[in-house]
C-alpha cells in the first residue's frame, strides 16, 4: 500500500514539474516576442498542452482561482481614474447599444447549434452568449439547459479569445507591452503588499456579501477602489510579482479545463461550435471599430472592451499595454451585469416559444 501511495506521488509531482517547464518556457518565448501579459497566456497555453498531452489530471485547488480573479480584480481597481470615468457621461448610450447588439449577436449565431439533435434553444442561447462564462455554467441547469454543452462552449469561447488576443493586439492594433507601470503596478513596499493583501482579502467577503456577479474579481475590484480613496493607500498600487502570480493561476487553471475527454464530450457539434465561436469574435469586434468611431477612445481600448469574454484577460491585457483601463472595465462590466440580468428572462421567455 505505501509502494502504490509514493508511486502516485511520484507521479503527481513529476506531472507538476512538466506543467511548470511548459508554462515557464511558453512565458518566456511570448516575453521575447514581446506580447502583453506573457505570464498570462503563457500559462494558458502551457496548461492546455499539459492537459490534450498527458493523461494524467491535475488535482489544482480552487482556491487558486480565486485568488488569481482576486488578484487582478485589485490590479485593475488600483488602475481606475475617477475623472476618465466622469468623462464617460455623453458615451453612456453608446456604451448600452452596443451591449445590447453584443447579447442579440451572440444568442442569434448560437442558434446555429440546433442543427445538432438534442440542442434546445434555450441549451444553444446559454451556450453561445458572449460574457459571464462562469456565471451562465452556473445558471445552465436551473434554467432548462444542458449544462455539460453550455460549459464545454462557453469555456471554448473564453479559450479561442485567450488564444487570439494577444496576436490581435500585438499585430492587429500594434500596441506593445509596457504599459503596467503606469496603470496600477507598484514597486515592492510594505504599504503596496499590505494594500493588496487587504484588498483582496476584503473583496473576497464584499463579493460574497454583496451577491456579485464573478463575486472575486468585482468584489476584489469595489474593495481596491475603496481602499485607494484612504490617504495611507493614496496613489499606491500592486507589486509586479503579485501581478504575475495572478497571471499565471488563472492561466494555467483556464488552459487545464480543456481535456481531450472535455473537447469529445461535443464531438459532434465541434465545427458547428467554432464557426458560432467565430462569428461572435468577429461581430463583436466589428462593434468594437463602431464604439471607437462613436466615442473617440482608441480602437485597441474599443476591441478590448467589446470583446466577448475572458474578463479577467481582457483587463490584464489593457493594464498591460497602458491602455484606458477604466473605459474597458465599465463596458465589460455593463455587459456582463446585462447578460445575468437578462438570462433568467430569456430563458423563461424561450421555454415559453
Amino acid at each position: 500500500m505505501s509502494d502504490t501511495t509514493d508511486d502516485s506521488r511520484l507521479r503527481s509531482l513529476v506531472s507538476w514539474l512538466v506543467l511548470i517547464a511548459l508554462v515557464t518556457a511558453v512565458s518566456l518565448a511570448l516575453g521575447v516576442l514581446g506580447l502583453p501579459s506573457p505570464l498570462l497566456f503563457g500559462g494558458l497555453v502551457g496548461g492546455l498542452a499539459f492537459a490534450l498531452g498527458s493523461s494524467r489530471e491535475l488535482d489544482v485547488p480552487r482556491w487558486s482561482f480565486i485568488l488569481g480573479q482576486a488578484i487582478i480584480g485589485v490590479t485593475v481597481g488600483a488602475s481606475v481614474d475617477f475623472d476618465t470615468l466622469a468623462q464617460l457621461g455623453p458615451d453612456w448610450p453608446a456604451v448600452l447599444l452596443v451591449s445590447v447588439l453584443t447579447l442579440v449577436l451572440s444568442v442569434g449565431a448560437g442558434q446555429l447549434l440546433r442543427l445538432h439533435r438534442g440542442v434546445t434553444t434555450v441549451t444553444a442561447s446559454f451556450a453561445s452568449v458572449a460574457g459571464g462564462a462562469s456565471g451562465m455554467t452556473a445558471l445552465a441547469h436551473d434554467l432548462g439547459a444542458d449544462d455539460r454543452v453550455v460549459t464545454v462552449i462557453q469555456y471554448l469561447r473564453v479559450l479561442v479569445i485567450l488564444l487570439a488576443m494577444p496576436a490581435a493586439v500585438s499585430f492587429a492594433f500594434h500596441a506593445e507591452s509596457g504599459g503596467a507601470a503606469a496603470t496600477g503596478a507598484s514597486p515592492t513596499t510594505w504599504p503596496s503588499v499590505i494594500y493588496a493583501a487587504a484588498a483582496v482579502t476584503l473583496g473576497l467577503g464584499l463579493g460574497r456579501l454583496l451577491r456579485l456577479p464573478s463575486p472575486a474579481v468585482l468584489g476584489a475590484l469595489v474593495a481596491a477602489i475603496l481602499l485607494s480613496l484612504l490617504p495611507v493607500f493614496g496613489g499606491i498600487g500592486v507589486p509586479t510579482w503579485i501581478q504575475d502570480t495572478g497571471f499565471v493561476l488563472i492561466g494555467v487553471q483556464v488552459g487545464l479545463r480543456f481535456t481531450a475527454e472535455s473537447l469529445r464530450a461535443i464531438g459532434r457539434m465541434l465545427p458547428t461550435a467554432i464557426l458560432v465561436i467565430t462569428i461572435i469574435i468577429v461581430g463583436c469586434a466589428g462593434l468594437g471599430l463602431l464604439l471607437a468611431a462613436v466615442t473617440g477612445v482608441s480602437e485597441v481600448d474599443a476591441y478590448l472592451a467589446t470583446t466577448p469574454g475572458g474578463l479577467y484577460a481582457v483587463l490584464a491585457t489593457s493594464t498591460a499595454i497602458g491602455g484606458n483601463v477604466t473605459f474597458v472595465t465599465a463596458v465589460q462590466l455593463i455587459r456582463l451585469l446585462l447578460v445575468l440580468l437578462v438570462a433568467p428572462f430569456l430563458a423563461r421567455w424561450l421555454v415559453r416559444r
